[in-house]
């Protein structure tokens, strides 16, 4: 079994090596793991703009990797931007959001989950991936912890901290049973362990949980449903024979 994490955007090389020493870590007996990255794109996604942004490049990414034989995908966002349309241009690639699939994660193991976020301005993006997931009804809440993406891991403890300080507020005032990491970085922090220690309620890492969902996918002999994700009708009739040709320029005479 092949799979492969997607980062919609530049990464540096220490960081790059850091993930996917965990991926490795994380991922089953047999399954290889390999990480790649878009390079040119948003530096981190907090905004709507930004996700729209690292869409085109990753769904090039993300068509090439099929050809290499890849069995699964993994989007390294927890917005899951771009989702349906990488579903849509591939054919044998199982493609997990790790936004949805932690979402429906926390619904099998409780009654109500929170969401806690990177910054406010993505507070309206989760509820929107709450509401497309089905979900609506078992959501508690939506928490930003107002730490930008890039600066999570500048001081790990201050930002398990919060986290931990958000989480109890939603235990306690909204009545969440369960708790959803809304940011790569923060999967990769490895703080869900800590938290469910501090918290004693199951804290999901959407990095993990969105490779051992890939895992099971593929194992299961799953993939997405063409009737939901249909090919573009100029890709499927031949009309065009990539995605460059989807673009077309307009010529000024």
């Amino acid at each position: 079994m092949k799979i492969v994490y997607v980062v919609p955007g530049p990464m540096n090389l220490e960081e790059v090596a850091r993930r996917g020493a965990l991926l490795k870590q994380w991922a089953g007996e047999g399954v290889q793991v390999d990480i790649s990255t878009v390079a040119d794109g948003p530096a981190s996604i907090e905004s709507m703009y930004e996700e729209y942004l690292s869409i085109p490049q990753t769904a090039k990414l993300i068509y090439q990797h099929e050809q290499e034989g890849y069995d699964a995908v993994v989007l390294g966002c927890a917005g899951d931007p771009g989702l349906d349309a990488y579903r849509e241009i591939t054919t044998n690639l199982t493609i997990v959001g790790p936004a949805a699939s932690s979402f429906h994660t926390a619904a099998l193991l409780g009654h109500r989950f929170s969401v806690l976020t990177v910054t406010d301005s993505t507070i309206a993006s989760a509820y929107e991936l709450v509401q497309k997931a089905g979900l609506s009804s078992k959501l508690a809440s939506v928490k930003a912890v107002n730490i930008p993406v890039l600066e999570l891991g500048v001081d790990r403890q201050a930002t398990l901290e919060k986290l931990i300080a958000i989480g109890k507020k939603e235990i306690e005032e909204n009545g969440a049973d369960t708790l959803t990491l809304g940011c790569m970085s923060m999967g990769f922090l490895n703080v869900a362990e800590d938290m469910q220690e501090a918290l004693g309620i199951p804290v999901i890492n959407p990095a993990k949980n969105a490779l051992k969902v890939a895992e099971a996918l593929v194992g299961a002999g799953y993939r997405h449903s063409k009737k939901a994700y249909m090919v573009p009708p100029k890709l499927a009739s031949g009309k065009v024979k990539s995605l460059d040709e989807l673009h077309v320029t307009r010529v000024i005479q």
